[in-house]
């Protein structure tokens, strides 16, 4: 289990800054201890420069102090920029 109670399996979000509209249904984010570009799907609202958005994924891989969250691609920031939305529960075995 990694600082935070964030372990593999977690559902986090990741507050990423909206940069720029690249098509109509695509907008440019900057993600947060990442380093390289993103854009994202939206076709639903009209996002502007500057406004946050919340990137939700599963943690796939922990390392010291940094996370991989699947947003569609793995993407691996360092663990404070990822808020717990829902913690992994296991399937329990029923017996048969």
């Amino acid at each position: 289990m990694a600082k935070r109670g964030i372990k593999v399996g977690d559902e986090v979000s990741i507050t990423a800054t909206v940069r720029r509209r690249v098509t109509e249904d695509r907008v440019s984010v900057s993600i947060p201890s990442y380093g390289f570009p993103h854009s994202i799907v939206d076709r639903s609202s009209k996002v502007k420069k500057g406004q946050l958005i919340e990137l939700v994924g599963h943690v796939i891989h922990i390392d010291e102090n940094r996370v991989t969250v699947q947003i569609g691609v793995p993407v691996t920031v360092d663990l404070d920029k990822v808020r717990l939305v829902t913690s992994y529960k296991p399937p329990v075995d029923v017996p048969t």
